[in-house]
């Protein structure tokens, strides 16, 4: 197979500038490292502890960007952390002062946390740094949104875009509005905490019964169940507008804090007053899901469109520019990006595909190598700099077969990689659901071809198959489906191209099935196995997926099984999920595939150039 990172030979030869960038100690903790100002490498913490969301310091991803460059601690030219500690404890103590008496508890709780540890983040950075080799590089601290908007622009193909980051909160920004031009990013807009559109966005998240970080997801997917005609979503919404938060014509918006009490407690709603709002309670967190709650999830997703819409045109406004970049946690709301694009405002819109805090990490090393060494903006073309977001660990076949021999020995090996995209492909086809383990692991929270779940589109039963009995995961969430890039508009409502999968696009009118009688009054676990078209696994309720498109440069491995299961089937699209079960970091070294497999309804696993079955011999 194909071996898409540089020989390590050659990079040891080729001794440049080299920048690591570190993001840690909230959630999504990560490492990245640029060369002479080019992605090396970048990988989360989680995929290497196997905690997910893991917030510890990066030790691991660390040690594997540095090996991945040939380099070690002490050729390292600067280190650059994410955002600057000082500031966010200035924010802690004057949030405290504002809200004061309440919060009395919590701040009990966090001072002591904050005096003995990350206020002197710097000497605890410093320390973990020396454990792994006594780096001499200089430690930099950039702004937490700077980081976020330099991991938009930096790697993005415009020369000049404007920079649109929403997030939760870094230090005091919320979310900021720039300008960015050659290597310069100029903020020109900013709100402050605690009036946050990502706290609004957690907060409808936790009143849902999800937790805080990493339910967005559920909510957003949850969202198509409801009737957006119905009267009780339009009531709903407009409570939300007149009494949680107040949406200005820029798309600043005004939290109404007596509802909140994420400022200064270890919550994020004061639900006694959500539910006499709202009347209905929060829900427990795997309980029951009420139509109320479906409901609330549409409604949270229409406000938080609304908002982003009219952030992206005050970014127009404030900028006249034709590129927009986007970064920070809400980045990743696939809907609302989608909205975006249809809106036509810019003509062109890249999306950060680590959009997260990982991503942190990437900007604050881009932020050290283009402003603070004031280095030129590489020279862009029509694709991106994330190399397919394919910046992880890679195996050979040699450590892949020796990690296979202590599990088992029912595996194959093909030599030819073409004949093992024809076996899977034929598996597929027969109903299989196949783990595929390929290349590169990608960098942020999306599978997108390296460590990835596969099956047909087409068939009927996958859903099912892939939540209850592999994924171990709510029934409700739908699966994205990877495609052709040649062949998207022959099934979505699509222009152009999206690689990471950062998008919805609609199911073209010529695939869908007719809408059955009352489906509107139908219950969520009846609409839940509706057929809605020819390719039922990946068509949501409401026509819509979330799809990533895929070229031979992106993601070549998959790329090849495309190809092939087109030839048996006719169509060049799978099912692409995450390689994981529910509450675990996607699998990122072949030990982490084959226990996964072994663990799961999973038939075939396909691990560089072997192939395990668990039924059946190939």
């Amino acid at each position: 197979m194909q071996n898409r990172s540089t020989p390590k030979k050659m990079r040891q030869s080729k001794k440049g500038e080299a920048i690591l960038g570190i993001s840690a100690y909230y959630h999504d903790s990560a490492a990245a490292l640029l060369l002479d100002g080019h992605i090396v490498a970048a990988a989360q913490e989680e995929r290497f502890t196997r905690k997910r969301h893991d917030a510890s310091f990066p030790a691991n991803a660390i040690r594997y960007v540095l090996s991945e460059a040939g380099l070690t601690l002490d050729d390292l030219d600067a280190i650059v952390f994410y955002e600057k500690p000082f500031l966010k404890f200035e924010r802690l103590l004057e949030t405290y002062h504002a809200f004061a008496p309440a919060g009395f508890v919590s701040f009990l709780q966090a001072i002591p946390i904050w005096i003995k540890d990350k206020l002197f983040m710097k000497r605890n950075i410093q320390h973990e740094l020396q454990i792994l080799g006594c780096g001499k590089a200089p430690l930099l601290f950039t702004d937490h949104h700077l980081s976020h908007a330099a991991s938009a622009y930096y790697p993005s193909p415009f020369d000049e875009a404007a920079v649109l980051t929403i997030d939760g909160v870094g230090e005091w920004a919320t979310l900021t509005i720039s300008h960015a031009k050659k290597n310069e990013i100029t903020l020109l807009k900013a709100q402050n905490f605690p009036h946050s559109v990502g706290l609004l966005y957690s907060a409808f998240t936790f009143y849902a019964g999800f937790r805080v970080n990493s339910g967005e997801y559920k909510l957003m997917g949850l969202a198509p169940y409801a009737d957006p005609n119905s009267h009780e979503v339009h009531q709903m919404v407009t409570k939300i507008k007149a009494e949680l938060v107040d949406i200005k014509e820029d798309g600043s918006i005004l939290l109404n804090m007596r509802y909140f009490k994420f400022a200064t407690g270890l919550r994020m709603t004061d639900d006694s007053k959500w539910k006499k709002l709202l009347n209905f309670p929060r829900r427990l967190p795997e309980s029951e899901i009420s139509q109320d709650i479906i409901n609330l999830a549409l409604s949270a997703q229409l406000v938080i469109e609304e908002i982003v819409i009219k952030l992206a045109k005050t970014a127009k406004d404030l900028t006249g520019l034709d590129n927009l970049c986007l970064a920070g946690g809400v980045a990743l709301n696939c809907v609302a990006n989608a909205k975006i694009q249809q809106s036509q405002l810019f003509k062109q819109l890249w999306i950060q595909p680590a959009a997260g805090d990982a991503g942190g990490a990437l900007g604050a090393a881009y932020a050290g190598w283009h402003i603070d060494k004031n280095k030129p903006k590489i020279k862009n073309s029509e694709e991106d700099k994330m190399d397919g977001a394919l910046l992880g660990p890679e195996f050979t076949d040699k450590e892949i077969h020796k990690v296979l021999k202590r599990y088992t020995d029912r595996y194959f090996y093909h030599d030819d990689f073409q004949v093992i995209c024809e076996s899977v492909s034929a598996l597929i086809k027969s109903g299989k659901v196949v783990g595929w383990f390929q290349g590169r692991m990608e960098f942020g929270p999306r599978a997108l071809g390296s460590r990835s779940i596969l099956a047909d589109p087409a068939n009927p039963e996958v859903q099912k198959k892939l939540n209850v009995k592999i994924k171990n995961r709510e029934s409700f969430r739908p699966f994205a489906p990877c495609v052709l890039e040649e062949d998207a508009a022959l099934y979505f409502d699509i222009k152009g191209k999206s690689p990471y999968m950062l998008f919805t696009y609609p199911v073209k009118e010529s695939v869908r099935f007719p809408e059955p009688e009352g489906y509107k009054s139908f219950s969520m676990m009846e609409k839940l196995y509706q057929q809605r078209s020819q390719f039922p696994a990946i068509t949501h309720i409401d026509y819509s997926a979330r799809v990533q498109t895929v070229s031979s440069a992106s993601c070549p491995y998959l790329y090849q099984l495309l190809v092939s299961f087109k030839k048996v089937t006719g169509y060049g699209m799978l099912v692409n999920t995450s390689f994981n079960v529910r509450g675990e970091p996607i699998v990122a070294t072949p030990e982490d595939a084959v226990r996964c497999f072994l663990n799961t309804e999973m038939d075939v696993l396909v691990i560089g150039k072997y192939i395990l079955e668990k039924n059946g011999q190939i």
